[in-house]
This record gives structure tokens, sequence and C-alpha cells, in this order.
């Protein structure tokens, strides 16, 4: 390695030397990643739901007509069982400590997955039973989000990957990179598998992206600015958009936040 770099550098502090025009960085060519730009996806409001105003929301999954969330910040956090019309919350179980954060949550094959934060430790629940896990794995990475295609479980920790992963071990499986025309998509969060497609959070802003999970492509993009009104939002405490479920009878979409007081129903057009 020595012996490329030094020629190297020294060809780089010639090159800087004799360039006249010290006002100016350098030209950099933007990369071509050969991936047209997402489709920016529509959306009509079809109705606004009650949402407990104390859920820092990670997870959420409509099943059987409830609406399953989990959430986190440490102590707080909690696996529960709502229903999403009244805001009600029906069934809570508090599983935070000051060591264990509350992330994802996924319902497969009559089992719950519920991931943690930096704790790399993710609860299985039987589906008719969320007072106790029923077994424990060991997660290696960051716990963000979580979902399935059916087969394997599909799991996201901040970066810009997804990972498919082995429900009965939770070994990953494969690795995917997401990507846009602009490069690498981090910071990928609540995940929903809705026809096919994954769809992210991305977190700290108000976008959703639709991912091609056989290559990784960000194929579409969801803008969701603006869904809360001022008067809805409370200083320090209302937090950023997280949470998606799908209703695959009715085709509608629920999109809520951290500790946001509405759950909004969309239909995508």
């Amino acid at each position: 390695m020595k012996k490329i770099f030094f020629p190297i550098l020294f060809l780089a502090v010639l090159v800087a030397c004799n360039n006249n025009n010290d006002n100016h960085n350098p030209v950099v060519a933007p990369v071509d990643y050969g991936i047209a730009a997402p489709t920016q996806i529509s959306y009509n409001i079809i109705a606004v739901h009650p949402h407990d105003t104390s859920a820092y929301t990670q997870g959420l999954q409509l099943y059987n007509g409830k609406m399953y969330e989990g959430t986190g910040d440490f102590e707080t956090s909690s696996l529960r069982i709502t229903d999403y019309k009244t805001g009600k919350v029906e069934k809570k179980h508090m599983m935070g400590t000051a060591k264990i954060f509350g992330e994802g949550i996924n319902i497969f094959k009559n089992k719950i997955y519920q991931l943690t934060w930096q704790s790399n430790v993710v609860y299985e629940y039987d589906l008719n039973n969320i007072d106790k896990p029923i077994k424990t794995f060991n997660w290696p990475y960051e716990g963000w989000g979580i979902t399935n295609n059916g087969t394997n479980l599909i799991v996201s920790d901040g970066s810009a990957n997804l990972y498919f992963v082995n429900p009965d071990d939770f070994k990953v499986i494969n690795t995917l990179g997401v990507v846009d025309n602009n490069g690498p998509v981090d910071q990928l969060n609540e995940l929903e598998y809705i026809n096919g497609y994954v769809y992210a959070n991305v977190y700290q802003t108000d976008f959703i992206v639709k991912i091609d999970p056989e290559n990784g492509h960000v194929v579409g993009k969801m803008t969701l600015s603006n869904l809360l009104k001022p008067t809805d939002i409370v200083k320090d405490r209302t937090d950023v958009l997280n949470g998606i479920a799908y209703d695959s009878t009715s085709k509608t979409m629920f999109i809520t936040g951290k500790r946001w007081p509405k759950l909004f129903e969309l239909k995508l057009n």
C-alpha cells in the first residue's frame, strides 16, 4: 500500500501546487448511478383517527382489524394493541427499561417480533399473548424497522441496508443496499411490505420511500409534509413522522408519528 500511496500523494500535491487558480475548488463530476429518479407518489387522506400522544411510535401494523404498535423511549417502551378508530389502547405490555429501548414490530406466522435499539435483543411473542416474550434472539446491529415478505423478515438498522432474516433463528440471509438516483439512502426506519415493495420512513424527514426488494432501487417517494396542524404540535413533545401500516382489504395506508395526536388513513393514487 505504501508503494502506491506515496506517488499518488506526491502527484496530488504537485498538481495542487501548479494550479494557478487557488480561489476555486476542483470541479467534481457528479456520479451517475444509472437509476431513474423516484416517481412522486400522490395520495388522498380519507380519514383521520385519534392516536395516543404517549406513544413514541416505532412500529405499526394492522392485523385482523386491530392496530399493533411498538413504542420506544426506554422505560416507557411498550408493545400494545389498539382500536385505531377510537385510539383506545386495549392491551399494553411495558417492556422497556433504563437500557432497553423498544423499536419496530412485525407480525409473522402467529408471532410478534419486536426489535430493540442498541441492546442487540429481539423479542418474540405469541400473537395471542403479548404479556411476555416466549423467546429472544441476538441481533448484531441496531434495531430500527421490521417487516416481512411472506418468507423472511426484513430489518433496517438506520443505515442504507435492508437485512433479509430467517425468522426461526434471526440469522441474516441476505443484505440489500438501498440507493436512488443520488446514491445510497440511509436512515431507513419503520418498514412496511406492500404489494411486493418495501416502504420505509426516512428518519427525521417527511419522506417515505418505495423500495424494489429485488435490486434496492428507490422507485417511488411520498412527501408527507404538514399533516399536522400547528395546534396539533406540542413543543418538545410532538416528534417526527414514523409509522406505516397497510390494510390489504381496503387497500389503505395508515401513517402517524412519534407522540402524534392523529393517525392518518390514506389512499394511494
